[in-house]
Protein backbone atom coordinates (compact mmCIF):
# COMPACT_ATOMS: atom_id res chain seq x y z
CA UNK A 1 0.00 0.00 0.00
CA UNK A 2 1.27 3.64 -0.52
CA UNK A 3 1.05 5.24 2.24
CA UNK A 4 1.78 8.43 0.49
CA UNK A 5 -2.03 8.48 -0.92
CA UNK A 6 -3.06 9.35 3.09
CA UNK A 7 -1.37 12.72 2.85
CA UNK A 8 -3.60 14.50 1.13
CA UNK A 9 -6.68 13.38 3.85
CA UNK A 10 -4.12 15.09 6.28
CA UNK A 11 -3.10 18.03 4.71
CA UNK A 12 -6.90 18.83 4.18
CA UNK A 13 -7.81 18.20 7.45
CA UNK A 14 -4.41 20.69 8.87
CA UNK A 15 -6.66 22.82 6.61
CA UNK A 16 -9.57 22.88 8.19
CA UNK A 17 -8.04 23.19 11.40
CA UNK A 18 -6.94 26.51 10.04
CA UNK A 19 -10.25 27.77 9.15
CA UNK A 20 -11.89 26.54 12.15
CA UNK A 21 -13.15 29.48 14.33
CA UNK A 22 -13.28 27.89 17.63
CA UNK A 23 -9.82 26.34 18.56
CA UNK A 24 -7.57 28.67 17.58
CA UNK A 25 -5.37 30.23 20.33
CA UNK A 26 -3.35 33.23 18.61
CA UNK A 27 -3.89 36.27 16.35
CA UNK A 28 -1.67 37.35 14.06
CA UNK A 29 -1.65 40.91 12.94
CA UNK A 30 -0.06 41.22 9.24
CA UNK A 31 0.53 44.30 7.25
CA UNK A 32 0.68 48.18 8.20
CA UNK A 33 -1.68 50.55 7.84
CA UNK A 34 -3.88 51.29 6.34
CA UNK A 35 -4.05 47.63 5.22
CA UNK A 36 -4.17 45.25 8.16
CA UNK A 37 -5.48 41.79 8.25
CA UNK A 38 -6.02 39.86 11.36
CA UNK A 39 -5.46 35.56 11.27
CA UNK A 40 -6.28 33.36 13.61
CA UNK A 41 -4.10 30.36 14.21
CA UNK A 42 -3.11 27.72 16.87
CA UNK A 43 0.39 27.90 19.09
CA UNK A 44 1.37 24.38 18.86
CA UNK A 45 1.84 24.57 15.04
CA UNK A 46 3.32 27.38 14.71
CA UNK A 47 5.89 26.97 17.00
CA UNK A 48 7.10 23.24 15.03
CA UNK A 49 6.53 25.19 11.73
CA UNK A 50 8.14 28.64 12.03
CA UNK A 51 11.41 29.02 13.87
CA UNK A 52 10.45 32.55 13.93
CA UNK A 53 7.45 32.40 15.25
CA UNK A 54 8.68 29.76 17.75
CA UNK A 55 10.95 32.65 19.32
CA UNK A 56 8.09 35.51 19.52
CA UNK A 57 5.84 32.67 21.18
CA UNK A 58 8.75 31.48 23.65
CA UNK A 59 8.74 35.13 24.90
CA UNK A 60 5.17 35.62 24.49
CA UNK A 61 3.03 32.66 26.24
CA UNK A 62 -0.42 32.17 26.35
CA UNK A 63 -1.46 33.54 29.99
CA UNK A 64 -3.66 31.83 32.77
CA UNK A 65 -6.86 34.18 32.24
CA UNK A 66 -7.01 32.46 28.66
CA UNK A 67 -5.78 35.85 26.82
CA UNK A 68 -4.78 35.19 23.49
CA UNK A 69 -1.14 35.93 21.88
CA UNK A 70 -1.39 38.65 19.41
CA UNK A 71 1.84 38.06 16.98
CA UNK A 72 2.12 41.37 14.85
CA UNK A 73 4.04 41.01 11.01
CA UNK A 74 3.78 44.27 10.02
CA UNK A 75 6.75 43.95 6.93
CA UNK A 76 4.77 41.00 5.44
CA UNK A 77 1.82 42.01 3.27
CA UNK A 78 -1.53 40.23 4.34
CA UNK A 79 -1.84 38.44 0.52
CA UNK A 80 1.52 37.15 0.59
CA UNK A 81 0.87 35.74 4.48
CA UNK A 82 -2.45 33.82 3.25
CA UNK A 83 -0.17 32.08 1.21
CA UNK A 84 2.28 31.18 3.74
CA UNK A 85 -0.05 30.19 6.09
CA UNK A 86 -1.86 27.59 4.45
CA UNK A 87 1.59 25.88 3.53
CA UNK A 88 2.89 26.31 7.39
CA UNK A 89 -0.12 23.95 8.25
CA UNK A 90 -0.74 21.85 5.10
CA UNK A 91 2.90 21.81 2.92
CA UNK A 92 1.43 22.06 -0.10
CA UNK A 93 1.92 26.00 -2.62
CA UNK A 94 0.36 25.46 -5.77
CA UNK A 95 3.39 27.64 -7.49
CA UNK A 96 1.13 28.04 -11.15
CA UNK A 97 -1.52 29.90 -9.80
CA UNK A 98 1.00 32.70 -8.52
CA UNK A 99 3.46 35.88 -10.63
CA UNK A 100 7.09 35.68 -10.52
CA UNK A 101 7.29 38.84 -8.58
CA UNK A 102 4.87 37.07 -6.04
CA UNK A 103 6.66 33.80 -5.91
CA UNK A 104 10.07 36.26 -4.89
CA UNK A 105 7.68 37.87 -2.31
CA UNK A 106 7.03 34.12 -1.00
CA UNK A 107 10.51 33.60 -0.86
CA UNK A 108 11.30 36.82 1.60
CA UNK A 109 8.94 36.54 3.79
CA UNK A 110 9.61 32.46 4.21
CA UNK A 111 12.75 33.58 4.95
CA UNK A 112 11.73 36.05 7.35
CA UNK A 113 9.96 33.54 9.07
CA UNK A 114 12.21 30.78 8.88
CA UNK A 115 10.92 28.30 7.13
CA UNK A 116 14.38 27.24 5.22
CA UNK A 117 12.89 23.94 3.89
CA UNK A 118 10.65 26.43 1.30
CA UNK A 119 13.26 29.08 0.51
CA UNK A 120 15.30 26.09 -0.04
CA UNK A 121 12.85 25.11 -2.74
CA UNK A 122 11.64 28.37 -3.96
CA UNK A 123 15.10 28.49 -5.31
CA UNK A 124 15.94 26.07 -7.03
CA UNK A 125 12.26 26.07 -8.76
CA UNK A 126 13.19 29.75 -10.03
CA UNK A 127 16.12 28.76 -11.64
CA UNK A 128 15.22 25.73 -13.20
CA UNK A 129 11.60 26.97 -14.63
CA UNK A 130 11.91 30.72 -14.26
CA UNK A 131 15.33 31.69 -15.45
CA UNK A 132 14.75 33.65 -18.52
CA UNK A 133 12.83 35.90 -16.27
CA UNK A 134 15.23 36.50 -13.76
CA UNK A 135 17.83 37.05 -16.91
CA UNK A 136 15.34 39.71 -17.91
CA UNK A 137 15.06 41.29 -14.06
CA UNK A 138 18.02 40.48 -13.37
CA UNK A 139 18.81 43.72 -11.16
CA UNK A 140 15.53 42.43 -9.07
CA UNK A 141 17.29 39.07 -8.17
CA UNK A 142 20.43 40.32 -7.53
CA UNK A 143 19.47 42.50 -4.86
CA UNK A 144 17.18 40.18 -3.59
CA UNK A 145 19.85 37.11 -3.32
CA UNK A 146 22.33 39.52 -1.85
CA UNK A 147 20.38 41.26 0.50
CA UNK A 148 19.85 38.14 2.67
CA UNK A 149 22.85 35.41 3.04
CA UNK A 150 20.05 32.62 3.20
CA UNK A 151 19.66 32.86 -0.71
CA UNK A 152 23.05 31.20 -1.35
CA UNK A 153 21.41 28.94 -4.75
CA UNK A 154 19.68 32.53 -5.76
CA UNK A 155 23.69 34.15 -5.18
CA UNK A 156 25.33 31.25 -7.36
CA UNK A 157 22.87 32.15 -10.35
CA UNK A 158 23.93 36.06 -10.20
CA UNK A 159 27.54 35.00 -9.60
CA UNK A 160 27.31 32.20 -12.70
CA UNK A 161 25.13 34.73 -15.10
CA UNK A 162 28.12 37.87 -14.42
CA UNK A 163 30.83 35.69 -14.75
CA UNK A 164 29.66 33.09 -17.39
CA UNK A 165 27.32 35.10 -20.10
CA UNK A 166 27.56 39.23 -18.37
CA UNK A 167 26.37 40.03 -22.27
CA UNK A 168 22.59 39.10 -20.63
CA UNK A 169 22.75 41.69 -17.77
CA UNK A 170 23.56 44.41 -20.64
CA UNK A 171 20.00 43.11 -21.94
CA UNK A 172 18.26 42.68 -19.05
CA UNK A 173 14.91 45.06 -18.73
CA UNK A 174 16.16 46.93 -15.62
CA UNK A 175 19.75 47.32 -16.70
CA UNK A 176 20.02 51.21 -15.91
CA UNK A 177 19.10 50.53 -12.63
CA UNK A 178 22.24 47.65 -11.80
CA UNK A 179 24.41 49.09 -8.74
CA UNK A 180 28.06 50.60 -10.03
CA UNK A 181 29.55 48.02 -7.89
CA UNK A 182 28.10 45.30 -10.44
CA UNK A 183 28.44 47.21 -13.49
CA UNK A 184 32.33 47.01 -13.03
CA UNK A 185 31.93 43.19 -11.83
CA UNK A 186 30.53 43.09 -15.45
CA UNK A 187 32.98 45.32 -17.39
CA UNK A 188 35.98 43.43 -15.68
CA UNK A 189 34.94 40.35 -17.26
CA UNK A 190 36.85 38.72 -20.46
CA UNK A 191 33.54 36.80 -21.10
CA UNK A 192 31.58 39.74 -22.74
CA UNK A 193 30.08 38.32 -26.03
CA UNK A 194 30.07 41.76 -27.50
CA UNK A 195 31.95 44.78 -29.75
CA UNK A 196 34.09 46.92 -27.02
CA UNK A 197 32.26 49.53 -28.64
CA UNK A 198 28.71 48.24 -27.70
CA UNK A 199 30.30 47.92 -24.32
CA UNK A 200 31.15 51.34 -24.36
CA UNK A 201 27.60 52.37 -25.32
CA UNK A 202 25.46 50.39 -22.25
CA UNK A 203 27.98 52.25 -19.79
CA UNK A 204 27.17 55.38 -21.19
CA UNK A 205 23.53 54.65 -20.98
CA UNK A 206 24.03 53.96 -17.82
CA UNK A 207 25.61 56.47 -16.74
CA UNK A 208 23.06 58.80 -18.27
CA UNK A 209 19.96 56.66 -16.50
CA UNK A 210 21.88 58.21 -13.28
CA UNK A 211 21.70 61.37 -14.46
CA UNK A 212 17.91 62.00 -16.27
CA UNK A 213 18.66 65.68 -15.88
CA UNK A 214 21.67 65.49 -18.52
CA UNK A 215 20.95 66.00 -22.39
CA UNK A 216 21.05 63.13 -24.52
CA UNK A 217 22.95 64.97 -27.13
CA UNK A 218 26.80 65.23 -25.74
CA UNK A 219 26.91 68.42 -28.10
CA UNK A 220 23.86 70.62 -26.11
CA UNK A 221 26.34 69.30 -22.97
CA UNK A 222 27.75 72.59 -20.63
CA UNK A 223 30.96 72.29 -18.48
CA UNK A 224 29.07 71.24 -15.33
CA UNK A 225 26.91 68.17 -17.36
CA UNK A 226 30.31 66.89 -18.45
CA UNK A 227 31.56 67.19 -14.98
CA UNK A 228 28.52 65.18 -13.56
CA UNK A 229 29.08 62.33 -16.22
CA UNK A 230 32.60 62.01 -15.24
CA UNK A 231 32.09 61.58 -11.78
CA UNK A 232 29.56 59.40 -12.34
CA UNK A 233 31.42 56.86 -14.47
CA UNK A 234 35.02 57.72 -13.17
CA UNK A 235 35.13 53.62 -11.58
CA UNK A 236 34.11 52.07 -14.69
CA UNK A 237 36.20 53.92 -17.55
CA UNK A 238 38.97 52.13 -16.31
CA UNK A 239 37.59 48.63 -17.76
CA UNK A 240 36.81 49.87 -20.91
CA UNK A 241 39.05 48.35 -23.54
CA UNK A 242 39.54 51.08 -25.72
CA UNK A 243 42.43 49.80 -27.60
CA UNK A 244 39.79 47.25 -28.78
CA UNK A 245 37.88 49.89 -30.66
CA UNK A 246 38.32 50.95 -34.94
CA UNK A 247 39.44 54.69 -35.86
CA UNK A 248 35.83 55.39 -37.34
CA UNK A 249 34.17 54.05 -33.52
CA UNK A 250 36.64 56.21 -31.37
CA UNK A 251 35.83 59.16 -33.56
CA UNK A 252 32.18 58.92 -33.95
CA UNK A 253 31.87 57.44 -30.54
CA UNK A 254 34.48 58.38 -27.78
CA UNK A 255 35.49 61.92 -28.96
CA UNK A 256 31.96 63.40 -28.32
CA UNK A 257 32.36 62.76 -24.76
CA UNK A 258 36.09 63.00 -24.48
CA UNK A 259 35.72 65.71 -21.79
CA UNK A 260 34.65 62.84 -19.11
CA UNK A 261 38.25 60.59 -19.96
CA UNK A 262 41.05 61.23 -17.67
CA UNK A 263 43.48 63.68 -19.67
CA UNK A 264 46.47 61.09 -19.71
CA UNK A 265 44.19 58.52 -21.09
CA UNK A 266 42.65 60.86 -23.73
CA UNK A 267 46.11 61.66 -25.07
CA UNK A 268 47.39 58.35 -25.75
CA UNK A 269 44.21 57.50 -27.09
CA UNK A 270 44.43 60.33 -29.44
CA UNK A 271 48.28 59.14 -30.67
CA UNK A 272 47.11 55.62 -30.62
CA UNK A 273 44.14 56.27 -32.94
CA UNK A 274 45.97 58.94 -35.12
CA UNK A 275 48.97 56.48 -35.50
CA UNK A 276 47.76 54.42 -39.36
CA UNK A 277 50.28 51.32 -38.42
CA UNK A 278 48.47 50.85 -34.88
CA UNK A 279 45.09 50.34 -37.62
CA UNK A 280 46.64 48.58 -40.25
CA UNK A 281 43.88 46.03 -41.09
CA UNK A 282 42.35 46.42 -37.42
CA UNK A 283 39.01 45.07 -36.15
CA UNK A 284 37.51 45.41 -33.46
CA UNK A 285 36.63 42.20 -32.23
CA UNK A 286 35.08 40.65 -28.94
CA UNK A 287 36.78 40.58 -25.68
CA UNK A 288 38.92 37.06 -25.38
CA UNK A 289 37.42 34.50 -23.46
CA UNK A 290 40.11 33.09 -20.64
CA UNK A 291 39.83 29.86 -20.02
CA UNK A 292 37.49 28.99 -16.95
CA UNK A 293 38.49 27.41 -13.67
CA UNK A 294 36.82 24.25 -13.57
CA UNK A 295 35.97 22.80 -10.24
CA UNK A 296 33.68 20.37 -9.57
CA UNK A 297 32.32 21.21 -6.16
CA UNK A 298 28.94 21.14 -4.63
CA UNK A 299 29.57 23.81 -2.24
CA UNK A 300 31.59 26.66 -4.47
CA UNK A 301 31.72 27.96 -7.51
CA UNK A 302 34.42 28.43 -10.12
CA UNK A 303 34.63 32.15 -8.82
CA UNK A 304 35.29 31.08 -4.86
CA UNK A 305 37.91 28.95 -6.64
CA UNK A 306 39.61 31.79 -8.87
CA UNK A 307 39.82 34.16 -5.60
CA UNK A 308 41.54 30.90 -3.36
CA UNK A 309 43.75 30.53 -6.49
CA UNK A 310 44.87 34.12 -6.44
CA UNK A 311 45.43 33.80 -2.41
CA UNK A 312 47.73 30.57 -2.81
CA UNK A 313 49.68 32.60 -5.28
CA UNK A 314 49.50 35.94 -2.72
CA UNK A 315 48.13 37.83 -5.44
CA UNK A 316 45.91 40.95 -5.36
CA UNK A 317 41.99 40.43 -5.94
CA UNK A 318 42.56 42.58 -9.13
CA UNK A 319 45.93 40.49 -10.31
CA UNK A 320 45.20 37.90 -12.89
CA UNK A 321 46.23 34.78 -12.23
CA UNK A 322 49.13 33.62 -14.48
CA UNK A 323 49.78 29.75 -13.33
CA UNK A 324 47.21 27.03 -14.75
CA UNK A 325 45.24 25.20 -11.97
CA UNK A 326 43.78 21.98 -11.70
CA UNK A 327 41.27 21.16 -9.11
CA UNK A 328 41.45 17.75 -8.64
CA UNK A 329 38.66 15.84 -5.79
CA UNK A 330 39.87 13.85 -3.01
CA UNK A 331 36.90 13.36 -0.98
CA UNK A 332 33.16 14.48 -0.87
CA UNK A 333 31.62 13.60 2.57
CA UNK A 334 28.53 12.94 0.93
CA UNK A 335 30.20 10.64 -1.30
CA UNK A 336 33.36 9.08 0.74
CA UNK A 337 32.00 9.50 4.48
CA UNK A 338 32.48 12.08 7.00
CA UNK A 339 34.84 9.50 9.41
CA UNK A 340 38.52 11.08 10.33
CA UNK A 341 39.30 7.67 9.32
CA UNK A 342 38.34 7.85 5.69
CA UNK A 343 39.89 11.48 5.26
CA UNK A 344 43.27 9.82 6.26
CA UNK A 345 43.01 6.63 4.24
CA UNK A 346 41.94 9.44 0.71
CA UNK A 347 44.32 12.63 1.86
CA UNK A 348 46.92 11.15 3.86
CA UNK A 349 50.53 11.63 2.02
CA UNK A 350 48.27 14.34 -0.67
CA UNK A 351 50.00 18.09 -0.48
CA UNK A 352 48.63 20.93 -1.66
CA UNK A 353 45.22 20.60 -1.04
CA UNK A 354 42.01 23.01 -0.11
CA UNK A 355 39.46 21.90 1.77
CA UNK A 356 35.87 23.28 1.85
CA UNK A 357 33.03 23.19 4.43
CA UNK A 358 29.80 24.00 4.39
CA UNK A 359 28.18 24.78 7.46
CA UNK A 360 24.43 23.17 8.02
CA UNK A 361 22.71 26.27 9.53
CA UNK A 362 23.61 29.98 8.24
CA UNK A 363 25.03 28.98 4.77
CA UNK A 364 28.34 29.70 5.46
CA UNK A 365 31.34 28.18 3.43
CA UNK A 366 34.22 27.82 5.76
CA UNK A 367 37.53 25.95 4.96
CA UNK A 368 41.42 25.98 4.49
CA UNK A 369 44.59 25.54 2.23
CA UNK A 370 47.19 23.14 3.41
CA UNK A 371 50.49 23.20 0.92
CA UNK A 372 51.92 20.12 2.73
CA UNK A 373 50.99 16.58 3.00
CA UNK A 374 48.70 15.55 5.56
CA UNK A 375 49.43 12.71 7.58
CA UNK A 376 48.44 10.72 10.52
CA UNK A 377 50.78 10.90 13.69
CA UNK A 378 51.80 7.71 16.24
CA UNK A 379 50.50 9.86 19.75
CA UNK A 380 47.19 8.60 21.39
CA UNK A 381 47.18 12.38 22.30
CA UNK A 382 47.29 15.41 20.98
CA UNK A 383 51.29 16.84 21.82
CA UNK A 384 53.65 19.33 19.98
CA UNK A 385 54.64 16.93 17.45
CA UNK A 386 51.16 16.43 16.33
CA UNK A 387 51.73 20.22 14.57
CA UNK A 388 53.36 20.86 11.63
CA UNK A 389 54.91 23.93 10.16
CA UNK A 390 54.21 26.02 7.00
CA UNK A 391 54.53 29.43 6.46
CA UNK A 392 52.03 29.27 3.38
CA UNK A 393 48.88 28.24 5.02
CA UNK A 394 45.47 29.85 5.16
CA UNK A 395 41.74 29.82 6.20
CA UNK A 396 39.08 31.11 5.01
CA UNK A 397 35.34 32.19 4.98
CA UNK A 398 32.26 33.22 2.94
CA UNK A 399 28.95 34.40 2.95
CA UNK A 400 29.08 34.82 -0.80
CA UNK A 401 32.16 35.72 -2.86
CA UNK A 402 32.18 39.28 -2.05
CA UNK A 403 32.15 39.06 1.43
CA UNK A 404 34.89 36.90 2.77
CA UNK A 405 37.51 36.61 5.73
CA UNK A 406 41.01 35.55 4.60
CA UNK A 407 43.13 34.52 7.40
CA UNK A 408 47.11 33.59 7.27
CA UNK A 409 48.74 31.47 9.80
CA UNK A 410 51.20 33.72 12.01
CA UNK A 411 52.26 30.83 14.01
CA UNK A 412 53.87 28.85 11.24
CA UNK A 413 54.86 25.61 13.99
CA UNK A 414 51.56 25.38 14.81
CA UNK A 415 49.84 25.80 11.63
CA UNK A 416 48.63 22.56 10.22
CA UNK A 417 47.24 19.65 12.92
CA UNK A 418 47.63 16.33 11.85
CA UNK A 419 46.46 13.74 14.22
CA UNK A 420 44.22 10.40 13.56
CA UNK A 421 41.37 11.30 16.07
CA UNK A 422 40.61 14.73 13.31
CA UNK A 423 39.78 15.58 9.77
CA UNK A 424 41.32 18.23 8.10
CA UNK A 425 42.75 21.01 10.71
CA UNK A 426 44.32 24.18 11.06
CA UNK A 427 45.90 25.91 14.28
CA UNK A 428 45.56 24.47 17.42
CA UNK A 429 41.57 25.13 17.06
CA UNK A 430 41.74 27.69 14.34
CA UNK A 431 39.47 25.66 12.11
CA UNK A 432 38.97 22.02 13.53
CA UNK A 433 36.84 19.31 11.60
CA UNK A 434 35.72 16.17 13.81
CA UNK A 435 33.84 13.62 11.93
CA UNK A 436 30.70 16.09 10.79
CA UNK A 437 30.71 19.14 12.90
CA UNK A 438 33.59 21.11 14.07
CA UNK A 439 34.78 24.52 15.37
CA UNK A 440 37.33 27.89 15.18
CA UNK A 441 38.78 29.74 17.51
CA UNK A 442 41.53 32.21 16.81
CA UNK A 443 44.90 31.23 17.72
CA UNK A 444 47.77 30.33 15.34
CA UNK A 445 46.09 32.70 12.46
CA UNK A 446 45.94 36.49 12.02
CA UNK A 447 41.92 36.64 12.25
CA UNK A 448 39.02 34.40 13.37
CA UNK A 449 36.75 33.67 10.42
CA UNK A 450 33.82 33.17 12.51
CA UNK A 451 31.71 35.85 14.22
CA UNK A 452 31.00 33.08 16.97
CA UNK A 453 33.33 30.18 19.10
CA UNK A 454 30.13 28.05 18.97
CA UNK A 455 30.35 24.56 17.29
CA UNK A 456 29.20 24.08 13.97
CA UNK A 457 27.56 20.77 11.94
CA UNK A 458 28.76 20.02 8.81
CA UNK A 459 26.25 19.93 5.31
CA UNK A 460 28.87 18.83 3.26
CA UNK A 461 32.77 18.85 2.90
CA UNK A 462 35.06 18.71 -0.12
CA UNK A 463 38.93 18.37 -0.21
CA UNK A 464 40.71 18.97 -3.36
CA UNK A 465 44.18 18.49 -4.27
CA UNK A 466 45.25 22.14 -6.45
CA UNK A 467 47.51 20.66 -9.22
CA UNK A 468 49.61 23.55 -11.14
Amino acid sequence: MDENKLLPKLSQNLLEVLNDEEYYDVTIEVGNDPYIKIFRAHMVILHYRSIHLRRILSTNKKKNDETLVNIKLPNISPEIFQIILRYIYCGKLSLSEYDISDIIKILVAGNELGLQELVTYLQFFLIETKSNWMEQNFNLIYQTSFENDSFLELQRFCVDLTSKEPDKIFKSLNFSSIPEKLLITIIQSDNIQMDEIEVWKHVLKWGLAQNPELPSDPTNFSKEDFNILRNCLQHCIPYIKFYNLTSDEFSDEILPYKKILPKELYKDLLKYFLNPKNQTDKKSKPRMITKEINIDSKIITHQHAELILKWIDRLEITDEIKNMYKFKLLLRGTRDGFTTKQFHEICDNQSHTVTIIKVKEGGEILGGYNPIAWKSDEYNEICEESYNDTKDSFIFSFMNVENYILSRVKNNRFAILNHRNFGPSFGDGDLILLEDCGNCSNNDYEKHIRKTTDDFSVEEYEVFQVIK
